[in-house]
């Protein structure tokens, strides 16, 4: 019988393995056919033209591909579906063990990791073109209210959620409404995606927080959950690996998109029907996406209030280059930060079962 953290790391450690196999072939791939952006250049939030940023980051844009978060969903994917098809195909029992494909636990989370991939790729295809222009926020955004209205249906009408597990008190019924609140934590997950900014930045960050659910999954006795978080976390370290400044490629949109919807997802199973607590610690796992958007948002309402930014760049971390801060000294302290808050989340979670 193989150990239930076994379980767990075994994905862990595949994911990471096929990330590494593959990323060399992507690569080639990528540099090839010149998968980057042909002209650097960014608008800020209200339109305008991003003068900071852009004097920032001018090089670095057009200097790597970009869809290097092929490396995350990818590994992932081949990871689940491989050791799913062995076990179907053996009657080992090790590999029966330690498949964690589950219609109760990972069948969501890996198709909406897929579906967001996907839809990613097609903006970052469209980004890569001469005209430089992904596909309009508008729709980006629409997808993303559509795919998660369904999904918070799902999480309400079939699998009966609709409570939000509160640390130490009583969980709140709040019935429909849970669809309502799938949409909103789905739309602020998916704006957080900016993190993706600095080499580096990014996959530190949504790795300590997948290792973190995975954790608190793992506590719940969700096992098939935890070791999906667990192959996201290794598919992470894998791109991170080649990501470490100067990145070889950069997430870009079809690995930020996949990552936080199902990030959204995860929340609400390790919500474990009411009993667990898994959304209401989001907010601090995540708390330097809240950050990234808390942020933005409050440059906008700022500048239209007072007519100047209150941040020399938004989102926060691009306010620290800035001012002078080198690149890898704010992925370094994001990247303490993230696992700090990951280690508070974990605590909370598990303290309040």
């Amino acid at each position: 019988m193989v150990p239930e953290v076994i379980r767990v790391l075994i994905p862990a450690a595949m994911a990471f393995i096929v990330g590494m196999a593959i990323t060399p072939l992507l690569t080639h791939y990528l540099y090839k056919h010149k998968m980057w952006k042909k002209k650097s250049g960014k608008l800020a939030l209200d339109g305008s033209v991003a003068l900071e940023f852009n004097r920032l980051h001018e090089v670095q844009e057009t200097r790597a591909p970009r869809m290097g978060g092929i490396i995350v969903w990818a590994s992932v994917l081949i990871t689940t579906l491989g050791v799913a098809f062995l076990a179907s195909l053996t009657t080992s029992a090790t590999l029966d063990t330690i498949n964690f494909l589950s219609r109760s636990q990972t069948w969501i989370p890996l198709a909406t990791l897929a579906i967001g991939a996907i839809i990613g790729l097609l903006d970052d295809l469209m980004v890569i073109r001469e005209s430089g222009e992904g596909m309009r926020l508008r729709y980006r955004l629409l997808f993303v209210v559509i795919i998660s209205t369904f999904i918070g249906w799902w999480f309400y009408d079939k699998l009966g959620v609709s409570a939000i597990g509160i640390p130490f008190f009583a969980p709140v019924q709040i019935g429909w409404l849970v669809i309502v609140l799938f949409v909103i934590t789905s739309l602020a997950l998916y704006a957080s995606g900016v993190i993706d900014g600095i080499d580096g930045l990014s996959g530190g960050v949504f790795g300590s927080i997948f290792a973190a659910y995975a954790i608190i999954a793992f506590s719940q006795n969700q096992i098939d959950l935890a070791a999906f978080c667990a192959a996201i976390v290794g598919g992470l370290l894998a791109f991170l690996w080649f990501n470490i400044p100067p990145a070889r490629f950069y997430m870009s949109d079809t690995g930020t998109m996949g990552l936080t919807l199902t990030l959204a997802v995860v929340a609400f199973m390790t919500n474990n029907h009411g009993s667990g607590v898994g959304i209401a610690v989001l907010p601090i796992v995540g708390g330097l996406l809240v950050v990234t958007v808390a942020s933005n948002i409050a440059q906008v309402i700022f500048k239209k209030l007072f007519g100047r930014k209150l941040l020399r760049v938004a989102p926060l971390h691009h306010h620290f280059e800035a001012i002078g801060w080198p690149g890898y000294k704010v992925v370094m302290r994001y990247w303490v930060l993230s696992i700090v808050l990951a280690c508070a989340g974990v605590i909370l979670a598990v303290a309040a079962n």
